[in-house]
């Protein structure tokens, strides 16, 4: 079966002022799940270009090679060089890209989709500490500022920084399941999932001294998924007020309680759905939905398909 592989092709764009770190993560992570990607770097004319940091990178390909991409991921660069109107190079490089291509951007590469119109009318995210500036440039984008990732259509943008491992894990993922999706995760050492979003992330004031945490409670919710747990439940088990425990969970994590709990059940479901033959029905009660029609809703809310095709996606990938 592994002759049979077909290997997609990721192409990475980048820009003067790009970011090192960003720029090698599309390589890192898709040059470790198992062949099933080809990455190659590319800038607007072929040419070095001018990194975020004290040196050069050299390339080995012009902007050609976006027009044969199945994805291209255009890394992140420093706000100050991203002008309201892309270079005339910037908009023509863009415009090789597929239409049937997926689009990536890392961190701050959201200013450039969104100056090249690829984002008008859709969700998308970026860096939390740009997000003020970004509203005020593209007001047609729907912003969403505590994600780590948005996957909408085609289109994916990543919050900041390393949330471009997040995003490049959720291709895999999406591609291929959660097998490999981990094994790249294993690889790289990093974690093949982050609970909650970048609101995590943002600048809070310092909580009070000896503030109890949240986590020892997510452990043991992820331990009883398959149980009807309220917020009344979570919330006495950390020993705390309904109110205190709502705030410092969502401090914490990004996310309120509701709904990180609906994200830890949608992502055991797809696991179940990818390694198991367990009917819907029964995957819907291990992982605490009630029914077999609320799997169903909350799966397809999530990535926008039934439980029967994203089974079907897998079984046709062999992944199971």
């Amino acid at each position: 079966m592994d002759g049979e592989r077909q290997v997609e092709r990721v192409v990475v764009l980048a820009l003067d002022g790009v970011y090192p770190f960003e720029l090698g993560i599309p390589s890192r992570i898709f040059g470790a799940a198992d062949g099933r990607y080809e990455v190659l770097t590319c800038s607007v004319d072929g040419n070095p270009v001018r990194s975020n940091a004290d040196f050069t990178i050299g390339v080995q390909h012009g902007p050609e090679i976006l027009a044969t991409a199945d994805t291209v991921v255009v890394a992140s660069v420093g706000v100050a060089y991203i002008p309201e109107e892309l270079p005339a190079e910037v908009v023509a490089a863009l415009a090789r890209i597929r239409p049937d291509a997926r689009i990536v951007s890392i961190c701050t590469a959201a200013f450039v989709l969104a100056a090249a119109g690829l984002l008008d009318g859709r969700r998308a995210t970026t860096h939390w500490h740009v997000t003020d500036l970004f509203r005020r440039r593209y007001p047609q984008v729907e912003l969403d500022p505590d994600v780590l990732f948005v996957h909408d259509g085609r289109v994916l943008t990543s919050a900041g920084a390393a949330s471009g491992v997040d995003v490049c894990l959720h291709i895999v993922r999406t591609d291929h399941g959660s097998e490999l999706a981990n094994a790249v995760a294993r690889r790289c050492v990093v974690p093949p999932f982050r609970d909650g979003g970048q609101a995590q992330y943002i600048e809070q004031p310092v909580p009070e001294s000896g503030a109890a945490s949240t986590a020892a409670t997510r452990a043991w919710a992820l331990e009883r998924l398959d149980e009807p747990l309220t917020l009344t439940d979570l919330a006495a088990h950390a020993r705390m007020s309904l109110r205190t425990f709502a705030r410092r969970f969502n401090d914490e994590v990004g996310l309120s309680p509701g709904r990180w709990l609906i994200q830890q059940r949608v992502g055991r479901a797809r696991h179940l759905l990818e390694s198991s033959d367990l009917p819907v029905d029964r995957i819907a009660i291990e992982v605490g939905f009630a029914t077999g029609a609320s799997l169903r809703q909350h799966l397809h809310a999530a990535i926008g398909v039934s439980p029967q095709a994203y089974r079907r996606t897998f079984q046709a990938v062999g992944v199971r």
